[in-house]
């Protein structure tokens, strides 16, 4: 426990990779510890092919390669990246906190957790025979969208990224079908404008009733809501099921440190600090009045926490400036 940082970031999605390139700026000593093997998040891990819409000055930009950016500009500063490794706990001492990983302890004056959802699962497909088809011909997310191309796929779904990869499959599969267990979807407006004006087989209200294998592929059973046999058959290649994920804190919850939370979600003041002075956390897994779970909103989050930590950890310094008056003067 030689190095003694000012910060340490627990989490490397959107959120952490920024708040360390900002911490960088700042020129703070900082860590940043991810429990996956590649900086990247949830959004590396579950949908790299996702098409991004709603960052600032970006039109249009794969999730991956949005990540792949961020990586170029996190990389201009030495912060010390440490992935593939699971924080088991944080403890308070006199001048900061211990952070403990498998491999090492370490010492910080500040922690900023920037963990998203903590764990994350899909939640499955409810038939018998669903082991069957996963990772085969049944998926949770798009990985890789050349698997997809001339198949006739099929989405089950009715949120955002339902929705989302309807569209993106459009262009690029035989045909696409939507299935959502109700009339009304659960996506953007404009989102839902672009579905329904589109080649997609939309079909509503229905739900995957069961799914049986043939030479040809698969033959889904979808099974109209509120009735009692009404049914019909739609002949895929795959099937996504995009029912959202389950998502739990259970290393967190190990930890020594008491967050106060809300509804499983950290609760942070309009400095992004938790109830515990010296630990800050920003992106989806904090909340806060009008928060809204976009990587756009933990964009402006990260230089928040980042700068309320160094107002603390050192009061005369000046205050933050402009990024450009910042790297004119390096």
């Amino acid at each position: 426990m030689d190095k003694q940082y000012d910060l340490t970031i627990i989490g490397g999605g959107p959120a952490g990779i920024f708040a360390g390139f900002y911490a960088g700026l700042r020129e703070a000593s900082a860590q940043l510890i991810e429990s996956l093997p590649v900086l990247g998040g949830q959004v590396s891990a579950l949908y790299p092919e996702k098409r991004i819409l709603d960052v600032a000055g970006i039109p249009d930009i794969q999730a991956q390669h949005l990540i792949d950016q961020q990586l170029e500009q996190f990389k201009q500063f030495p912060i010390d990246v440490k992935t593939d490794q699971t924080v088991t706990n944080i403890e308070q001492t006199e001048d900061g906190f211990t952070v403990t990983t498998p491999s090492e302890v370490t010492h910080s004056k500040t922690v900023l957790i920037a963990v998203g959802n903590g764990s994350f699962s899909p939640r499955p497909l409810a038939i018998d025979n669903v082991k069957e088809f996963e990772g085969k011909s049944l998926f949770y997310a798009i990985t890789d969208l050349d698997h997809f191309k001339g198949h006739r796929v099929l989405i089950a779904g009715g949120g955002d990224s339902a929705l989302d990869e309807a569209l993106m499959l459009e262009p690029v599969a035989k045909s696409v079908h939507l299935v959502h267990r109700r009339n009304e979807f659960r996506a953007l407006e404009h989102t839902v404008a672009q579905v329904k004006d589109s080649t997609i087989d939309i079909q509503t209200p229905y739900m995957i009733n069961t799914i049986q294998k043939t030479d040809n592929g698969m033959l889904v059973t979808i099974k109209k809501m509120r009735s009692e046999d009404e049914t019909q058959t739609i002949e895929v290649d795959d099937v996504i099921v995009s029912y959202g994920f389950t998502s739990d804190h259970k290393t967190v919850d190990g930890w020594e440190i008491n967050l106060e939370t809300d509804h499983r979600l950290f609760k942070v003041n309009t400095q992004m600090a938790t109830s515990v002075p010296g630990i800050y956390a920003i992106g989806d897994s904090v909340t806060y009045p009008g928060k809204q779970a976009l990587i756009a909103t933990a964009y402006g989050e990260a230089p928040i926490a980042v700068n309320a930590i160094m107002a603390s950890l050192y009061p005369d310094r000046r205050g933050p400036m402009h990024s450009s008056s910042i790297i004119r003067q390096k």
